[in-house]
């Protein structure tokens, strides 16, 4: 038993980074993001919209998959996607430091739950099951509603061009594709008070015109 306890308070003095571990969005205080904070809303986001969800879902399993999802940028370090995007060669690396960061954990915990973490983890990556599809929605929408609380000057301009493309992560989910139709309607009023030709950005991407 002492010997698992520890092991435990090892990956919980891991887990303490992920506080200060920043992301690329900012907060409307005007300070960047840590990655526990963008994983405790996200599973607020879970807890709140479930209820609406067509298909029950196992809340405490997408939960605990949403909790560790990030768990490994402990180790592995937060990569934007604004950066993958730039540099598709970062995804690579950043895929090999995940995988070895999420056995460093299985192996640690190895006499208690590392490898339900694991298979979690898994899981989420996949996106195959239903609740890693919710997660995996929550995760999208969570940075974009991040962004549309933050100062306009935050944001780069191929932020306004990736408003649009959440659409690939909710089609399964009629609620999820409502609450993604009012964050991206939120961020497109956003645009519009800042000066930003919304028309333009929509052709940009492929879309028709606003319907604010």
């Amino acid at each position: 038993m002492k010997d698992k306890v520890t092991s435990i308070l090892q990956i919980l003095q891991l887990a303490e980074r992920l506080k200060f571990e920043l992301r690329h969005s900012y907060l409307s205080s005007g300070r960047q993001e840590s990655v526990a904070e963008h994983t405790w809303r996200m599973s607020l986001m879970a807890v709140l919209i479930e209820p609406l969800l067509k298909t029950k879902i196992d809340t405490a399993r997408t939960l605990k998959m949403i909790i560790v999802h990030d768990l490994v940028e402990a180790e592995a370090r937060d990569v934007s996607a604004l950066d993958v995007l730039r540099n598709p060669a970062l995804r690579v690396e950043k895929e090999a430091r995940e995988r070895k960061a999420i056995e460093n954990i299985r192996k640690t915990l190895k006499e208690t739950n590392g490898q339900e973490i694991y298979d979690l983890f898994q899981e989420f990556e996949a996106k195959e099951t239903y609740e890693a599809k919710v997660a995996n929605a929550l995760d999208k929408l969570e940075v974009q509603l991040q962004h549309n609380h933050a100062a306009m000057d935050t944001w780069e301009e191929i932020e306004y061009d990736m408003t649009y493309m959440m659409d690939k992560h909710v089609l399964f989910d009629e609620t999820l594709m409502e609450l993604k139709n009012q964050i991206e309607e939120e961020a497109e009023r956003k645009m519009q008070h800042a000066g930003v030709d919304v028309g333009e950005v929509r052709r940009r991407v492929g879309r028709g015109p606003a319907q604010l």
